[in-house]
C-alpha cells in the first residue's frame, strides 16, 4: 500500500496513517475517517513509500518500507553495512544536521504534548561528532559453535555479528578487533556472554567489563584475561563479572570473578579526574563530557547543592568549587565507591535511591548526615537530578518539588519521561528558563536533554 510519512517520533519510525478503507479497518469506524496509525522504521517526514503491513493492533499497525516512491531531499546512502539490521542506530539514512531537526522536535513536541509546556525560547542545540563518538560499547558473545561478537538484531535478542562499528571510538574498534581474532584462535572461553569496551577520554586506554555465567571456570577465565590484555598494550585492566543467579534480589553489586590489571580507569574532564571503575556509570560521548558538565554547572554557586543520580560524581565534582557543601547520592555500590574516591572535601556521598534520600530528608528535617556544617540551611540552593531512562516518577517529582530548591537542573535520556516528571514541578511554581539538546548520541532515537527551573 501507498503511505505517506507524516513525522518522525521519539524511538525511530515514523508515523503513518493507514488508509481509511485499507483491510486493516474493514467496518470500522475508522474506515469512515482517518485511517488507523502505522509506524514505520527507517523513513522520513514527507516521504511517499510502498509498505506492507508487519504486526497489526488493536489501536495502531506496523510496517515495512518495500521501497521508497518519493524520497526525502535529506535522505542519504547509510554508511554501515549493518544499517537497518543492527538493533544500534536508526539515523543513518540521513544527513546529521536533519536528525538534528528531528530531535529537536520530538523533544518540543513531548513538552509540548505530556507536559502542556510551549516554550517562549528556542531549544538550544549542541552537536557532536557524528561517528565515532561513543567511549562504550558492549557487544554481545556467541563462543560456540563457531565464535561470534557483534549486537542485537533490530527488535529482537538474535545476535548480529559485527566486526566494525563505526559509532564507537577507533581504540574500541581496535579491541573489537582484537577480540574477534581471540576468538577466531579459540580463546575466548565457554561461559562469556558479553565485553564491554569502556576508553578514556583521549582514547589511549582501555577497561574491559567481560559478563560471564555462573559455570564460567575461573582459571580460564583469567588465562584468557591476561592473554587478552598482552595482545593489547591500550588494554589497563580487564574485569569478569560472574552472572547472579535468576531471581536473587539480594545481590547488591556483582561478583567478581576474575581481575586482571587495573578495574579502573582514569577520565580526565577540563574541570576535574574521575575515577571510573568496571561497572561504574559514566556518560558515553568522549566529545560532548565537557560540554555537558557546562550547561549543567556552569553560573551555579551558593551554600548547598544536590546531586542525585550522581553516578561517579560528574556534576558535583565540578560543583564543588562553587558551593560551600555537595550531598551526593547514588544508588549503586561500585558508583558510590568511586563517587566518594572522586569527590572533594566538601562532598558527601550517600549511597541510597533518590526516593529513600528524599524521603529521610523529609522525614528528619535536614540533608546530610549528622551537623555537616552549621550555616546550611536545609533547603538547598540547587538540585540537579540525572535519571535513568524511566525518569524521577511521580513520588520522587512530588519530592523533589516539595524540597523547595530555588533551582532544578533536569538531565534526561528520554523525553517522554521528562515531559511527564515536569508535570508537578511546573504545578509546584517553577518556571522553565533554558532547554537545551545535547545530541550525546548520534544516528540513534536516543537525546539528552537539559533543563534549567526556577522558583
Amino acid at each position: 500500500m501507498l503511505l505517506t510519512i507524516e513525522k518522525l517520533i521519539y524511538g525511530g519510525d515514523g508515523l503513518s496513517r493507514l488508509p481509511a478503507d485499507s483491510p486493516a479497518t474493514p467496518n470500522s469506524d475508522e474506515a469512515r475517517g482517518r485511517g488507523k496509525t502505522v509506524f514505520v522504521p527507517f523513513v522520513l517526514a514527507d516521504e511517499k513509500i510502498d509498505a506492507s503491513l508487519t504486526e497489526q493492533k488493536s489501536g495502531f499497525a506496523r510496517a515495512k518500507a518495500d521501497s521508497i516512491i518519493e524520497p526525502s531531499p535529506h535522505r542519504v546512502p547509510p554508511p554501515c553495512p549493518h544499517f537497518t539490521r543492527c538493533g544500534g542506530c536508526h539515523y543513518q539514512h540521513t544527513t546529521y544536521e536533519h536528525q538534528l531537526e528531528i530531535k529537536k522536535e520530538i523533544l518540543r513536541e513531548n513538552l509540548r504534548r505530556m507536559a502542556k509546556l510551549e516554550l517562549p525560547f528556542d531549544i538550544e542545540v549542541h552537536p557532536s561528532p557524528p561517528w565515532n563518538y561513543r567511549n562504550r560499547s558492549r557487544l554481545q558473545v556467541q563462543v560456540g559453535p563457531a565464535f561470534a561478537a557483534g549486537y542485537f538484531k533490530m527488535a529482537s535478542h538474535d545476535l548480529l555479528a559485527v566486526e566494525e562499528c563505526p559509532i564507537s571510538s577507533p581504540l574500541i574498534n581496535r579491541g573489537i578487533a582484537s577480540l574477534w581474532q581471540s576468538g577466531r584462535a579459540g580463546k575466548v572461553p565457554e561461559g562469556v556472554r558479553e565485553v564491554e569496551f569502556f576508553v578514556n577520554a583521549d582514547d589511549t586506554q582501555l577497561l574491559v567489563d567481560v559478563s560471564c555465567a555462573r559455570e564460567a571456570r575461573r582459571a580460564a577465565m583469567r588465562e584468557w584475561a591476561e592473554d587478552f590484555r598482552a595482545a593489547m598494550p591500550e588494554i589497563a585492566g580487564v574485569v569478569a563479572f560472574r552472572e547472579p543467579n535468576p531471581g536473587d534480589r539480594k545481590a547488591s553489586a556483582q561478583e567478581i570473578l576474575v581481575t586482571v590489571g587495573d578495574a579502573f580507569l582514569t577520565y580526565q574532564t577540563q574541570r576535574a579526574s574521575y575515577r571510573v571503575s568496571a561497572g561504574s556509570f559514566f556518560q558515553t560521548n568522549r566529545h560532548l563530557t565537557d560540554e555537558l558538565v557546562k550547561i549543567v554547572t556552569a553560573g551555579q554557586s551558593g551554600k548547598l547543592a544536590l546531586d542525585l543520580y550522581a553516578g561517579v560524581g560528574l556534576f558535583s565534582t565540578a560543583l564543588a568549587s562553587d558551593f560551600h557543601h555537595i550531598v551526593s547520592v547514588e544508588s549503586s555500590q561500585t558508583s558510590t565507591a568511586d563517587l566518594s574516591y572522586n569527590q572533594s572535601s566538601n562532598g558527601e556521598a550517600v549511597q541510597a535511591t533518590t526516593e529513600q534520600y528524599l524521603a529521610r530528608a523529609e522525614n528528619s528535617g535536614r540533608v546530610g548526615k549528622g551537623v555537616v556544617l552549621p550555616h546550611i540551611p536545609y533547603k538547598p540552593d540547587l538540585a540537579v537530578v540525572d535519571p535513568p531512562r524511566i525518569g524521577l516518577g511521580e513520588r520522587v517529582a512530588r519530592m523533589l518539588a516539595s524540597l523547595g530548591a530555588p533551582r532544578v537542573i533536569y538531565v534526561s535520556c528520554d523525553p517522554a519521561t521528562l515531559a511527564r516528571d515536569l508535570v508537578p514541578l511546573l504545578a509546584a511554581g517553577y518556571r522553565v528558563e533554558q532547554v537545551h539538546l545535547v545530541d550525546l548520541f548520534p544516528q540513534t532515537y536516543h537525546l539528552e536533554s537539559v533543563v534549567h527551573l526556577a522558583l
